[in-house]
């Protein structure tokens, strides 16, 4: 009976360091290393194909979560009148974008992406969204008082 739990513990000890050894420490995961010693390991693991994908941005229209995790993907772009659906609500703009992410994280390395808006004052194709007048704009009324305040709005709800 001794030699039979023996034998059994031997063999979970080996499945558990064939389980350690295959997984992979990624130093550029753990934040308790330096910044510049995290990038240097992240950019000595990527292949060609991952350090150009990372350097495109491609527009809202033609990404999928597949697209994302095929081309390595680095971030997209929501350009003037590129919205999910007409009227897309808040969930539905978190619900693509989230998709978009996961795809991203599903890569070997699981660089997450950047997602931008061409939304210089407000994001007019969330509905319901509250539009603000450009910049320019608002220096040339000379209310100072006016463009402070809508900054400070701005950054509240953001």
């Amino acid at each position: 009976m001794a030699r039979i739990l023996t034998f059994l513990m031997d063999i979970l000890f080996m499945c558990c360091w064939a389980a350690l050894v295959e997984a992979k420490y990624m130093k550029y995961k753990d934040p308790k290393w330096p910044l510049n010693v995290r990038i240097k390991d992240l950019i000595s693991q990527m292949t060609l194909e991952e350090k150009i994908g990372q350097m495109v941005q491609i527009g809202r229209s033609v990404t999928t979560a597949k697209v994302m995790k095929k081309y390595f993907i680095g971030s997209v772009c929501s350009g003037g009148g590129s919205y999910p659906v007409k009227s897309a609500s808040a969930e539905t703009w978190i619900n693509m974008v989230n998709d978009f992410q996961r795809g991203s994280l599903s890569t070997r390395l699981g660089i997450p992406m950047i997602y931008g808006t061409d939304a210089v004052h407000g994001n007019g194709s969330t509905y319901k969204a509250t539009i603000f007048p450009h910049n320019v704009g608002l220096g040339a009324t000379r209310q100072v008082n006016r463009h402070i305040s809508i900054h400070v709005l701005k950054a509240l709800l953001c």
